[in-house]
């Protein structure tokens, strides 16, 4: 690729693998933007984002801020946005020569927001992939400059499809910039009538009721772990806590179901249609593990409940 110099902003760790392959590709970084450091951990201590992270590590011209449209960024032949969180004006985002990118985890038009891997998941969705847009005025909703296509796994976890995306993200991007550059990209208007939305996330959206069908609850499962992950309380038949964990693969069983929430003869957790089995979960506090191992150690007996926390 011809020597391009670019503005990077992001701030979550799924830009990092981009940011990389573009500095090995020898693009020159005229500044990187991100995100203020943040309170985090049990200590609070101000953290800096995954990008800030990285830009200092690798001595990238960097600037935290809490609004990129008031800054006085440097001239650049692109500008290359990835997870940012800062809506863009136009007149900052035109500024580039080739102008401005912004690599999105799903295939647009389906899945505009905060979370499109989760919900690409929970969707039941067995295609997924990333887009790469123009930045517009309208979230999420700028002309496709180049797509990728992954399969979802059955027992894929959003935290593992995150990784796969932002390691495709890699080779797509450089590659849009290339066309680009070259003056041979097509763009494609985005069918807004077929868009999808995927909200942000919070706790509240991992609270899960068993009165769903099975199928939907493991998509739920898998959907929402690493975060805000679907936990839950082992109480035994007299309400007694006897362990908290979160559920982190599953898959619907054979066989009449129960009472949901409930542990059956076999093992697994009876919801309104079918039971579920519990492949993985993680204690509170611990590594992830093997209900199989887990119980080893703990009480996961017929008549047990798992109360949504």
């Amino acid at each position: 690729m011809p020597t391009l110099s670019i503005i990077f902003a992001g701030s979550g760790d799924f830009g990092v693998p981009t940011l990389t392959a573009l500095m090995h590709a020898g693009l020159q970084v005229a500044q990187v933007v991100s995100q203020p450091d943040r309170p985090a951990g049990r200590g609070r201590d101000l953290t800096p984002t995954p990008i800030a992270r990285f830009a200092e590590q690798q001595a990238l011209p960097l600037v935290r801020t809490t609004d990129i449209n008031a800054l006085s960024l440097p001239h650049a032949d692109a500008m290359v946005v990835i997870a940012f969180g800062q809506k863009i004006s136009q007149l900052v985002a035109n500024a580039p020569r080739l102008g401005s990118i912004n690599l999105h985890a799903s295939l647009l038009p389906r899945h505009r927001g905060a979370a499109p891997v989760n919900w690409a998941i929970m969707s039941g969705d067995r295609l997924t992939g990333n887009s790469v847009i123009r930045l517009a005025e309208k979230m999420d909703a700028g002309d496709i400059l180049g797509q990728s296509q992954l399969v979802i796994g059955d027992l894929e976890t959003a935290g593992e499809l995150h990784e796969r995306l932002a390691d495709d993200g890699a080779s797509l991007v450089p590659h849009v910039l290339e066309q680009l550059q070259q003056g041979v990209i097509h763009p494609i208007v985005q069918d807004h009538s077929q868009a999808t939305l995927a909200p942000k996330l919070s706790r509240q959206s991992a609270l899960l009721d068993w009165c769903l069908p099975a199928p939907l609850i493991c998509r739920l499962i898998h959907g929402l772990y690493p975060w805000p992950a679907c936990r839950v309380r082992v109480v035994d038949n007299q309400k007694v806590e006897n362990g908290r964990l979160a559920l982190i693969r599953a898959h619907p069983s054979q066989g009449a179901s129960g009472v949901p929430g409930s542990i059956n003869h076999n093992g697994h957790v009876c919801t309104i249609d079918q039971p579920i089995e519990i492949l993985e979960v993680q204690p509170e506090g611990k590594h992830p593990m093997s209900l199989s191992s887990y119980r080893n150690g703990h009480s996961w007996q017929e008549g047990m409940s798992l109360v949504a926390m």
